[in-house]
C-alpha cells in the first residue's frame, strides 16, 4: 500500500493541498479525475518527487516510472536505442513486438505516428524497473480508435509488469475503461470514489454499473 499522509502543498499563497490523505493499493490501477486546476497533476509530481511538499508518503515508489502527455522520444535516437537508455538489460525487441513495433526498432521518431510514438513511450514506461507508473493524460490528442488500442495495451501490460499505475485523465470513458479505482479530485479533496470490485479474471463491472458510475461522475464533475 502506498499511503500519503497529511501532505500540504501551496504555490506562493494558493493552497492546492492541505492535510489531504489517500491510500493506492499496490498492483492496481488508480484514475484520477477533476477539472483543471484540481491538483491531478500536482499529485503526480509529488509522487515522482518533482516538486516539494510537505507530509509523508509511505510504501514502495522509488525509483519511478512517469509516462507524460509528450512523448519525450530523444529524436537523434532509434526507436530500440530509445528504449535501451532505461531498460539495457530488458528484451526491448520482444517489447516491440508485442505491441505491433517490432518493424519500427531501426526507425527514428520523426517517422512514427502519433499513434506508434504513444505505444513506444508506453512500452518505455512499462520496461523501466519501477513499483510504480504515472501516466498524464495518455491518450491525449488520439482519435478514438488509437485510444482503444493504447487502453488494451496498458490494461495487459500492467498485468504483465505488476506495476503500481495511477493515471491522470479528464476523459470518463478512459477512467471507465483502466480503472481498478476512480478518485475525483476538487479543491484538494477527494469528493467521489469508487472501487471495482474484482475477480481472478480481472474486473467485474456490468453495463447497467458503468452508467451509474457515469452519472456520479458527471455530477461530482460539474
Amino acid at each position: 500500500m502506498i499511503r500519503i499522509k497529511n501532505l500540504t502543498k501551496k504555490y506562493g499563497e494558493k493552497v492546492v493541498y492541505q492535510n489531504f490523505n489517500l491510500d493506492i493499493e499496490e498492483n492496481k490501477t488508480l484514475v484520477i479525475l477533476g477539472e483543471s486546476g484540481s491538483g491531478k497533476t500536482t499529485l503526480l509530481n509529488i509522487l515522482a518527487k518533482l516538486t516539494d511538499f510537505e507530509g509523508e508518503i509511505e510504501g514502495n515508489i522509488s525509483p519511478v516510472s512517469m509516462v507524460f502527455q509528450k512523448d519525450y522520444l530523444v529524436p537523434n535516437l532509434t526507436v530500440e536505442e530509445n528504449l535501451r537508455l532505461v531498460c539495457k538489460d530488458k528484451d526491448v525487441l520482444g517489447a516491440l513486438k508485442s505491441v505491433g513495433l517490432l518493424d519500427s526498432a531501426k526507425s527514428y521518431p520523426k517517422s512514427l505516428s502519433a499513434g506508434m510514438a504513444r505505444r513506444v513511450a508506453l512500452i518505455r514506461g512499462f520496461l523501466f524497473s519501477s513499483p510504480l507508473m504515472l501516466m498524464d493524460e495518455p491518450t491525449n490528442s488520439l482519435d478514438i480508435g488509437l485510444k482503444n488500442t493504447v487502453h488494451e495495451i496498458l490494461k495487459v501490460k500492467k498485468s504483465e509488469y505488476e506495476k503500481t499505475v495511477v493515471v491522470v485523465t479528464h476523459d470518463i470513458d478512459e477512467a471507465l475503461s483502466l480503472a481498478d479505482r476512480i478518485i475525483v479530485l476538487s479543491g484538494g479533496k477527494v469528493v467521489y470514489s469508487y472501487e471495482f470490485k474484482s475477480n481472478p479474471m480481472g474486473r467485474d463491472i456490468t453495463d447497467g454499473e458503468c452508467n451509474e458510475i457515469r452519472k456520479e461522475l458527471i455530477k461530482n464533475l460539474v
